[in-house]
């Protein structure tokens, strides 16, 4: 049996994993629980996530990449190895060629890193592919053509905006301001304003049912629970989409510049495209409520969420796993 090629998109939050012929195998967050004294692995992905915030003081959970890149090289290669070794990727004489996905502004070192944990995983050859290309293309734009393409991608870590034509980025910016931010600005502004401590998962609870970032974007509101900083005991508050509105604010306004800037930087004939077209939102981030109307309103061009914003770059993995051997040398590790 052979080993079959695969891709991967290794998210800050989650890690998806495309296996040519099968579709999207694999999709997990990117948390290792480790035990702190002895430093062996506890669990990887899913459970590890349960284990947020919910542990006692020797077991840790740990997310060992960081705004799209690899904060722990050790613990990164355990979690790969894990995932890999859970699809049955793996030939019994060979090894699986892996396609990864990078955001575009990462340094050489960076990339050497993403590299080796792959191989060290066990990958045969690797190829590096930028975030937003590969978004692009499982969203179903076709970026061959001599026209304009626009993408954000707005992941856990990081969010990637570019335009793209005959089949590469002509300008693009990747900023540290993502779905991982918006939780921390959650997190910050029930504990400046209602004196309330809650974990990760409770401000993500928030953003997916109640937050917008759209004027009168919804009029939704939850119950939260959390730790009251004053008199030490768990207390129940109500929290409604207007307030969240605006503890994200800020955040929201960094990837609109960074939109702005990328049209900028856009010669005027891919310009008039895009006008055609629109700009296309990929990532977990695409899903909070209102941000195509705010991006549409901002840019002054029509703006859509993909079919599956979650699933994009996983699926452009899979079709560049198609055409693997014709992928640019540069990328290609012998």
């Amino acid at each position: 049996m052979f080993a079959r090629d695969i891709g991967i998109d290794l998210g800050t939050a989650n890690v998806l994993i495309h296996v040519k012929g099968k579709g999207i195998v694999l999709n997990e967050p990117s948390v290792v629980a480790m035990d702190r004294n002895s430093g062996k692995v506890l669990e990887v992905g899913e459970e590890a996530r349960r284990m947020v915030g919910r542990t006692p003081g020797n077991i840790e959970a740990v997310r060992p990449l960081r705004d799209g890149v690899i904060a722990d090289f050790d613990i990164t290669e355990t979690m790969l190895k894990h995932f890999i070794e859970k699809i049955n990727a793996k030939g019994f004489m060979s090894k699986p060629r892996m396609l990864i996905c990078c955001p575009t502004n990462i340094t050489k070192v960076e990339q050497k890193a993403i590299r080796e944990a792959a191989e060290k995983s066990g990958g045969k050859k690797v190829y590096l592919e930028e975030e937003p290309k590969v978004a692009a293309i499982g969203s179903g734009m076709d970026i061959f053509q001599p026209s304009g393409n626009m993408v954000v991608d707005i992941g856990g870590g990081t969010t990637d905006v570019a335009v793209l034509s005959m089949g590469d980025i002509v300008t693009a910016q990747s900023i540290k301001m993502a779905g991982n931010r918006f939780d921390s600005d959650i997190l910050s502004y029930i504990k400046k304003e209602y004196k309330l401590l809650i974990g990760e998962r409770t401000a993500e609870d928030i953003k997916m049912n109640v937050a917008t970032v759209a004027p009168q974007g919804r009029e939704e509101e939850i119950e939260i629970r959390g730790r009251d900083m004053v008199s030490g005991l768990p207390r129940t508050i109500a929290v409604n989409s207007e307030e969240i509105e605006g503890a994200v604010k800020e955040s929201v306004q960094v990837i609109i510049q960074a939109a702005k800037y990328v049209l900028e930087q856009t010669p005027p004939e891919l310009s008039a495209d895009i006008i055609d077209r629109g700009v296309i939102l990929t990532g977990g981030g695409a899903m909070l409520h209102g941000v195509d109307q705010l991006l549409a309103e901002e840019l002054k061009v029509p703006v859509f969420v993909s079919e599956d914003p979650m699933d994009c770059v996983a699926k452009g993995t899979g079709i560049m796993l198609e055409n693997i051997d014709r992928i640019n040398k540069k990328n290609k590790i012998s």
